[in-house]
């Protein structure tokens, strides 16, 4: 009962994103269950969430989520665990000295059982490769180096479980700040606190680091 125009610029003030790509992240996600929860080949998958090509899916997913379909399968069910293949800086790897860096703060009113990862992405969603990247082992002070020049969001990952919820299967914390401008030799601050998914969050799509339940992600 609302104009185009007026839906799609609330939609994005409230999301962060367009909803055709809020649609996308979750078609994605979808496929992400789908491939834990059933033994429906790639392809049926892929036709159930909406892509009437196989190769198309197939492409979409490995660059948002860092695996393949197969190998996404493979890594939830414990049979292997390769490294995601789209995530290639070490947390200590620099870049030349014109790029920049983020520090900040990460807060979380929750205990976390892992690390807090933290990545710099092209997008308000946390889907495909990091341009740089860290890891924390709890809530405080980060500082990412070797950040190239552009404007980046800065998102933040851990698991609960949530406080006095023993039954709880360790939601997934998460954190965004941004967008952030870096130029050379720019050093941006942010804050973010760690809170579980809302209706308005779009999923993440990114497979989290393999020490994780990549069935929260």
């Amino acid at each position: 009962m609302v104009s185009k125009f007026h839906f799609l610029r609330t939609f994005r003030r409230i999301t962060g994103v367009t909803p055709g790509r809020f649609l996308s992240a979750v078609r994605l996600h979808e496929a992400k269950i789908l491939l834990v929860s059933t033994s429906l080949n790639v392809s049926d998958i892929g036709a159930q969430v909406g892509y009437s090509s196989t190769g198309s899916f197939t492409r979409r997913f490995s660059e948002s989520v860092g695996f393949s379909p197969t190998q996404y399968r493979h890594n939830a069910l414990g049979n292997t665990q390769p490294s995601p293949r789209r995530i290639s800086l070490a947390p200590d790897e620099t870049r030349p000295d014109s790029d920049g860096s983020i520090s900040g703060i990460v807060r979380s009113p929750y205990r976390t059982d892992s690390g807090i990862y933290i990545g710099v992405f092209e997008s308000p969603i946390l889907e495909r490769s990091p341009a740089a990247r860290a890891t924390i082992a709890h809530s405080g002070q980060f500082r990412i180096t070797g950040v190239p020049q552009g404007n980046w969001y800065v998102h933040a990952a851990a698991q609960g479980p949530l406080p006095g919820n023993t039954s709880a299967a360790h939601p997934l914390l998460a954190g965004t700040a941004g967008p952030v401008t870096i130029g050379p030799g720019t050093d941006a601050a942010v804050q973010m606190t760690l809170r579980p998914l809302g209706w308005a969050n779009p999923p993440i799509l990114l497979a989290l680091p393999v020490e994780w339940s990549v069935h929260a992600s």
